[in-house]
């Protein structure tokens, strides 16, 4: 280490030339200076690797960890969230079928329905259909028997006009068949 005297008779020195040195590069401190910055470098290299680099180490251990574990829980939200979308889709094309195997049966109920009824109306009709045809050939046969009296009269009359004789009924009917064949 140098002495008082010796620093003191270097700074004068400077000063007569009219230049002073930068103290850390003056050659008589220069052992000195080595000395505390080897200290201060020991003593902030031992509180870093014993307080500061531990303490960022464990929050960066932390961080990791947080990290790691929010990404395997939305892994597995975002699994559950497949799976809940795959099980809706599936319900919901089970309801699409469901409602179409719903409307088919309808239809068909609903067709055997109609055509029960129209078998039942047409067989209820067919039935008024040949009641009437019953109906109008009965009438129409009474027609005709009314008709062969009313011809018959009428031909009794015309010959009675135009005989002054009324011919006998037999006469007057023999004459129709043989006319109606």
């Amino acid at each position: 280490m140098a002495s008082p005297t010796h620093t003191a008779s270097t700074a004068v020195a400077n000063e007569v030339h009219g230049a002073i040195a930068f103290p850390p590069f003056e050659s008589t401190t220069f052992a000195s200076q080595i000395f505390w910055v080897l200290i201060s470098f020991a003593v902030l290299y031992f509180l870093m690797s014993r307080i500061a680099l531990p303490r960022i180490a464990r929050v960066l251990d932390e961080r990791h960890n947080k990290i790691t574990g929010d990404l395997a829980e939305a892994q597995r939200l975002r699994a559950e969230s497949e799976e809940a979308v795959t099980a809706y889709e599936k319900a919901l094309a089970d309801a699409r079928a469901n409602a179409q195997a719903i409307a088919h049966q309808a239809r068909e109920e609903m067709a055997a329905e109609f055509e029960a009824r129209r078998k039942a109306l047409e067989a209820d009709l067919n039935q008024k259909i040949a009641s009437a045809e019953e109906t109008i050939r009965a009438n129409a046969a009474a027609a005709m028997a009314n008709v062969r009296d009313i011809a018959a009269e009428a031909a009794a009359t015309i010959v009675e006009r135009l005989t002054g004789a009324a011919p006998a009924r037999a006469e007057v009917d023999a004459a129709l068949d043989r006319a109606a064949v």
